[in-house]
């Protein structure tokens, strides 16, 4: 099947070819029909499986085919984050190059509301948003949906975690009845189900066949008994491997900062994203490590959702998340598009049970040092002492 059977306008299809998109993924064979008949679809799929161009694609068509008269947008997408926000307009305006009279615009906090006031009074099509920002032009009569279209909710399942869920209904209550709604998330669980009840019309569920778990990447674990281990297999695994581009999790922003300073004392320069940081800087690191001008982000779950920077060949968990759904989200940054990926995990004495759930997931884990073989033989987390830990270099 080749993007051309799903008879797209000329343009969008050259738009998609310099994108460098020659087949479409399983999820976007699966859901562009669908969306271009114009019906309700909740859809699931893997982090990295091409969605985002699944939704956005029959929109820009129905765009390009039809005219409507009105103000606002015809196409809203509400997404849980910022970067996300960001991370979509891009793509939409990629995909929607030169098509006459087509603009794409996002609304989010953490910036002024100047610039984006001056947008909305604009006439444009497409409109990227955080519940919490459209809420406040929603309130003060800058946002009109006269002839809005479709509503798509992408990351749903973060968006609900975030406690969202009152703002989403709100936000649709104010739209047109007679919309189209698009869901898609990775996971389903049954609060996502309950949202499809209250929000879509006899929705069509759509889910891609391949695991969610996907299996371009590598999924790799270090025991470490002390948190200076776990620095001396990062900072040694950074300095002797080959990395195109790696990102690298921790569990605080205070000390992602405080893992800045210390690679950089090692020669190793890295660059710090998380709340903290003003959406301006936030932005621009955002841009350099796009374009490989950095090559280690260091990042707390902010960034584990909507980051699609294809060069990512690793990813680390210096600390692992709070559940097995952000572990999924934070290693989906690497193996993208088909591309091969790492995943490296270090596990303090604290973490070990984590890695009983991964299993349970069928992630398959490779262990890199000696204590793997004790653990394997153990159903409940072991505790670790100094004198195992083994003591020479275990990179290969």
């Amino acid at each position: 099947m080749s993007f051309k059977d799903f008879n797209l306008d000329e343009i969008l299809l050259d738009n998609i070819s310099k994108a460098g998109y020659e087949v479409p993924t399983e999820i976007q064979q699966i859901a562009i029909p669908k969306l271009i008949e114009g019906l309700d679809v909740c859809g699931s799929s893997f982090t990295g499986s091409g969605k985002t161009a699944a939704f956005l694609l029959p929109c820009i068509q129905r765009i390009i085919s039809t005219e409507k008269k009105g103000t606002g947008a015809r196409v809203l997408v509400l997404v849980p984050t910022r970067e996300l926000a960001i991370q979509i307009a891009d793509q939409a305006i990629k995909y929607s190059k030169n098509v006459k009279k087509m603009k794409v615009i996002s609304i989010y906090g953490g910036v002024s509301y100047f610039h984006q006031k001056k947008d909305l009074s604009s006439k444009y099509e497409i409109l990227i948003a955080t519940p919490g920002r459209l809420i406040d032009y929603m309130r003060s009569g800058k946002i009109r949906f006269d002839r809005l279209e479709t509503l798509i909710l992408d990351e749903a399942d973060r968006m609900l975690d975030m406690g969202f869920i009152d703002d989403i209904e709100m936000i649709a209550e104010n739209l047109p009845k007679d919309r189209q709604t698009v869901l898609f998330t990775a996971t389903m669980p049954k609060t996502i189900l309950n949202l499809t009840k209250s929000l879509m019309r006899n929705p069509i569920s759509i889910a891609a066949k391949a695991s969610a778990i996907p299996t371009t990447i590598t999924h790799q674990c270090y025991f470490t008994d002390n948190l200076s281990k776990k620095h001396e297999f990062l900072e040694e695994y950074l300095q002797k491997n080959e990395i195109d581009q790696a990102i690298i999790f921790t569990s605080t922003k205070s000390y992602a900062n405080t893992l800045q300073e210390m690679l950089e004392e090692k020669n190793i320069f890295a660059k710090a994203l998380h709340g903290d940081i003003s959406q301006d800087k936030r932005i621009k690191i955002l841009k350099r490590f796009e374009a490989k001008k950095i090559k280690f982000l260091i990042a707390t779950d902010l960034a584990a959702r909507g980051l699609n920077i294809p060069n990512v060949s690793h990813v680390f968990n210096f600390d692992f998340p709070n559940n097995i759904e952000d572990y999924i989200h934070r290693t989906g940054r690497t193996g993208r598009a088909g591309k091969k990926g790492s995943a490296i995990s270090f596990i303090g004495n604290n973490e070990t049970s984590f890695v009983h759930k991964l299993k349970e997931k069928k992630i398959e884990i490779e262990f890199l040092n000696k204590q793997n073989k004790s653990f394997k033989e153990k159903t409940h987390s072991m505790p670790f002492k100094r004198n195992n830990f083994r003591k020479k270099k275990i990179w290969r």
